[in-house]
């Protein structure tokens, strides 16, 4: 049995493609095959490929027709065909660069020299394309009132009008939205100020009345508050430029508590103090003195009787 190769690959293509098995070219079938293999006739070795014959056509009208069309001597603008070598690079030319290499110099492997003779003969072709039509009568620029029908039909430039609308509106209240959320922060941001210089006064105020109640001023300006700061504004700020010394607050603290300074090291010795031996009083170092001296010989005794002694004597009662 031989079984073409040809219809073999079609049948393989028709089941890729979801297709019915059967061909008009393949001359079995596979429900035949199948029925073929199930009786016992298709064994191995059998089954040999065999490529079709190629079948040759001469079609010898066929190409003296085409040589005939060739060989019509027909006028340059219906044939529109130009040969012509790469034109010339001035900017190289000038510059003293190597010129243009010419159709045998042009390396094929090269990308840049290649695509370059391309665009150096179209170029060419263009310059010596140009006068001719222009000499037979053919336009070569659009003019003004050209109207030519869109590839696209308006419905489907509708549909793009209506995308391009709809991600402006978008836009729009994306920055819309953007706007806001700035606002808001600026809006919150003038909120805390306010709060806070509420504070400040609040506390100046509470601190003030603080400094009545001690006694430490007597005046009662801050229950004045924004009144007297609306009225005197300038003198205010003056007053507190041209005051000197420390506040109230500072003087009460330097009364309570003294004037601060350093407080470590006050005890140390110094050289000058060291050699200064005018305040040494010996009756004092060595307890010989009446009042701050220790028991001694010469000192007072301590007449309390000891522990033990007062256990005694409590017990004894």
């Amino acid at each position: 049995m031989i079984i073409e190769s040809r219809s073999m690959e079609s049948a393989e293509e028709d089941e890729q493609l979801g297709l019915e098995s059967e061909d008009e070219d393949s001359e079995l079938s596979d429900d035949e095959l199948q029925e073929a293999f199930a009786k016992g006739l298709l064994k191995p070795g059998m089954n040999v490929l065999v490529d079709k014959p190629k079948k040759l056509v001469n079609n010898l009208e066929g190409l003296k027709q085409c040589l005939a069309d060739f060989r019509k001597d027909l006028p340059w603008v219906e044939r529109l065909d130009l040969t012509n070598p790469p034109a010339e690079d001035v900017l190289a030319k000038a510059e003293g660069k190597v010129p243009n290499p010419a159709n045998g110099d042009v390396n094929a492997d090269d990308d840049f020299q290649r695509e370059m003779f391309f665009y150096r003969q179209a170029q060419a072709t263009v310059l010596e394309a140009l006068p001719l039509l222009n000499k037979n009568g053919i336009s070569t620029k659009r003019p003004d009132d050209y109207f030519a029908e869109m590839a696209k039909s308006d419905q489907h430039m509708q549909k793009i009008r209506k995308k391009l609308i709809s991600k402006q509106l978008i836009m729009e209240r994306s920055e819309k939205a953007k706007k806001l959320r700035e606002q808001r922060k600026f809006g919150k941001k003038v909120q805390i100020e306010v709060i806070q210089k509420r504070q400040k006064e609040k506390k100046a105020m509470m601190s003030a009345v603080k400094k009545y109640q001690k006694g430490m001023t007597d005046k009662l300006d801050f229950l004045e508050g924004d009144q007297k700061k609306g009225k005197e504004p300038a003198q205010g700020s003056k007053k507190v430029a041209n005051k000197k010394g420390p506040n109230a607050k500072r003087k009460y603290k330097d009364q309570k508590f003294g004037f601060g300074g350093k407080k470590s090291g006050k005890k140390w010795n110094t050289k000058e103090s060291f050699n200064d031996v005018s305040s040494f009083r010996a009756k004092v170092a060595h307890a010989k003195g009446g009042k701050g001296g220790k028991k001694g010989k010469g000192g007072k005794q301590n007449k309390r009787p000891g522990k033990s002694v007062r256990r005694k004597m409590k017990g004894r009662s």
